[in-house]
């Protein structure tokens, strides 16, 4: 290789700074360089990037992954495609209510709708603010950072634009007969005070007391043992059962048990779901204990008795429990029990205890109409769809195929909550018929009238909203939807309705990836994506959850304040596969990090010395040929693992390259 002119160095910084940064990044925003062009012949690459929620700004956790994110949507771009990678924010929801009732001091209901709204769009404007600046001093590369309607543009899960959307499809499931309401049993959040999916429920170990409570046998007059965890419900026993295989309670079986203080007769019957181990063996079927109470008053046709009301206290079906809460109820049975001699011993156990993801409450089981999207009739035709996606890494398709083999019941996607997309009927107040609006218009039912002067049934002219809102992951599951422009922008649409990749945390592979793919497919028959990658946690150096409270939290702004994006960056691809495992982050490993910078910009400094470069193959001495060949052999590792969203093994190369090899 000839060198006809040696210089001094184009690079006249000696090293890296952090702070080439802001002007790199202003830029890059003012000249607009990531910006999508919906009509560009290239084959379109889209990411669903996932919406985060933004009751407080993004912490470092999204930092990383969005990091790599940005990896995948550069890498695409370099090889040749048209990739949209949109900037968006979730604003709707459960999250943002608690994050304002915190921030106020006050619960939704102690002011009014309206008033209420205003303190969540408060907390929004905010910390959404913080988000965005973060995500643009990361250098994250999105198509843009203004918020608007066009494929590409920024989008807020609260925006008008996306709740129309939301609205729509709901129009369109329920013109479609996928949509029901119905009064049964469901989670119950008390905290939260609405109903909960069973996928925002989380179970913890926690202690309580195993009861031994006595039971009279009626045709025999003998004694019975049963333990519980509940005898506040009690009142609401239908069914006693044993194990088919318990031989020391066959003789029981079509007899009948007196339920202890009430004198009520249920019968007891073999049955399966019975843990000869645990307890007695025999167990009491209350209406609403828990999920497999539930299930097995659905298979056994029982009615249920509902004995705790929505304010988490016991109503008149728990007799001299009445208007106690359920801690209370619980205490005051048990005493009286003792008191007449039933209880026969206690135990202090772990219970696995079903509780609220978002607010931490235990939950309870309540009866409540509410509105259901049929899910069951499905699940066949999801899990084929999950097994035609591509999943990085592979071991985490097993998770959702197991989270649909125990969906039991329809999706209830109905809140009674304010801050969410509002359920978009009237009804009229004479004979109940429900109004449903055409598509096109984002509809507020708690303060608009109907689209109907008079009912089209009876023709009264009086007419009640719906005050309910969305779960918050019916608005979620349509982000590909939104991207790609369904319904606003068909034309792009119909090109691209399938998203390229939907990059995602492993915890939500329950909700956000399942209700996604089921709403992808009642929309258009098919799958909603062609690639999923699933990553892990971001933790402390010692490998435990990153905590304000505990103080091992890195805050985004400080640490771009610290050490920069670029070395943060490195750190992000050189730590690992965040698909295999959780990362461990501290600043000593990122400013380590930081050193390979250095030594790139050395180089790139001594490189920028030397113009006019005739590379002349016949020219090249045996260096020159081996230092381009390991150059090339990179290239060619890099298009392997790039493609299958791994930055770690190639970046460990080109590390070792760099250091050990060219410098």
């Amino acid at each position: 290789m000839k060198n006809k002119e040696v210089k001094e160095p184009r690079l006249k910084e000696k090293k890296w700074d952090k702070s080439f940064e802001d002007e790199i990044t202003k830029k890059w925003v003012e000249d607009k360089v990531n910006r999508f062009n919906k009509n560009d012949d290239r084959p379109v690459y889209s990411i669903d990037t996932p919406p985060p929620y933004v009751n407080t700004p993004i912490h470092i956790g999204h930092a990383t992954v969005y990091t790599l994110m940005d990896m995948f949507a550069r890498y695409r771009k370099m090889i040749g495609y048209n990739v949209l990678f949109p900037l968006g924010l979730d604003r709707n929801g459960l999250p943002i209510e608690m994050a304002a009732e915190k921030r106020f001091n006050i619960k939704f209901n102690q002011v009014s709708r309206e008033e209420f709204l205003k303190m969540c769009k408060k907390v929004l404007d905010e910390s959404s603010t913080k988000s965005i600046n973060y995500f643009e001093r990361l250098g994250i590369s999105f198509n843009s950072y203004n918020i608007g309607n066009e494929i590409g543009e920024g989008y807020l899960t609260d925006s008008d634009e996306y709740r129309k959307l939301t609205q729509e499809i709901f129009i369109d499931l329920w013109n479609k007969g996928l949509i029901y309401e119905e009064e049964r049993i469901n989670n119950y959040c008390p905290g939260c005070k609405t109903t909960i999916a069973d996928a925002e429920v989380e179970y913890k170990e926690l202690p309580t007391k195993f009861n031994y409570i006595k039971f009279k046998v009626d045709e025999t007059k003998e004694d019975i043992i049963i333990a519980t965890t509940r005898p506040e419900l009690l009142c609401t026993c239908a069914m006693v059962i044993f194990n088919p295989n318990d031989e020391r309670y066959k003789h029981l079986d079509d007899k009948h048990a007196v339920i202890p203080l009430y004198n009520k007769k249920v019968p007891i019957k073999a049955h399966p779901m019975a843990d000869m181990n645990k307890g007695t063996g025999l167990v009491m079927m209350c209406s609403a204990g828990d999920l497999s109470d539930i299930r097995f008053f659905r298979e056994m046709g029982l009615k249920p008795v509902i004995a705790i009301n929505i304010d988490g206290k016991m109503n008149k079906n728990s007799g001299f429990l009445d208007g106690l809460k359920v801690k209370e109820a619980r205490e005051k049975i048990v005493e009286m029990l003792k008191e007449k001699g039933l209880i026969t011993k206690q135990e202090d156990i772990m219970h696995r205890t079903p509780i609220c993801e978002r607010s931490g409450d235990q939950i309870e089981f309540i009866s409540m109409k509410e509105f259901y999207l049929k899910q069951m009739e499905f699940k066949e035709d999801i899990e084929k769809i999950a097994n035609e996606l591509n999943f990085f890494a592979p071991e985490s398709k097993q998770i959702l195929i197991n989270w649909i083999d125990s969906v039991s019941i329809d999706w209830p996607i109905s809140r009674r909550r304010y801050y969410g997309t509002e359920i978009p009927l009237w009804y009229c107040k004479k004979c109940h018929n429900v109004i449903v609006p055409e598509k096109g218009k984002y509809y507020k039912p708690w303060k608009e009238k109907p689209p109907v002067d008079k009912c089209p049934v009876c023709g009264s002219k009086e007419f009640e909203p719906e005050l309910r809102v969305l779960d918050t992951w019916f608005d979620s599951s349509i982000t590909p939807l939104y991207i790609l422009g369904y319904s606003r922008d068909n034309g792009f649409y119909n090109k691209n309705s399938v998203c390229s990749l939907r990059p995602q945390g492993k915890e939500i592979i329950r909700t956000w990836l399942y209700y996604t793919l089921l709403n992808g497919y009642l929309v258009n028959g098919k799958r909603i994506f062609n690639d999923v990658w699933i990553h892990y946690h971001v933790v402390d150096e010692k490998g435990k959850k990153m905590s304000k409270r505990i103080g091992n939290y890195i805050e985004p702004g400080e640490m771009l304040e610290k050490v920069g994006a670029e070395p943060f960056r490195f750190w992000t691809a050189m730590e690992g596969n965040l698909e295999k495992s959780n990362f461990r982050c501290s600043f000593q490993r990122i400013e380590s990090a930081g050193k390979t910078l250095i030594k790139l910009w050395n180089v790139a400094r001594f490189v920028s010395m030397f113009d006019n470069i005739d590379f002349d193959e016949d020219k090249l001495c045996y260096l020159d040929k081996w230092i381009l060949n390991e150059v090339n052999d990179i290239v060619k590792y890099a298009r392997i693992y790039y493609g299958k969203y791994d930055f770690h093994k190639k970046k460990k190369k080109i590390r070792h390259f760099l250091w050990e090899t060219f410098a």
